[in-house]
């Protein structure tokens, strides 16, 4: 899971609304759809990315948002492991 700001949870919302070929027009998601219709978790999400598809087909559309995240978590996880190895 990557950790994404509420403010990067709206614009993923956009995004998913606007590219994901996976969510439909209710905000269903196609790939947990098992017979009933199950809300998008990226729709729903504001603390984190949960959907791999997401993540790897969708955000990189959106360059700058894609590197923000990345960036972000890459610092997070260094701290993590630097505090760690103490």
């Amino acid at each position: 899971m990557m950790k994404i700001t509420p403010k990067q949870a709206e614009r993923i919302r956009r995004l998913v609304k606007s590219l994901c070929a996976n969510c439909d027009e209710s905000g269903s998601c196609l790939l947990l759809d098992d017979g009933e219709g199950h809300k998008c978790v990226q729709l729903i999400s504001i603390y984190g990315i949960y959907c791999n598809y997401f993540l790897n087909a969708v955000l990189p559309a959106e360059k700058e948002l894609y590197e923000e995240i990345q960036k972000q978590n890459k610092l997070k996880t260094e701290r993590t492991n630097k505090n760690e190895k103490l």
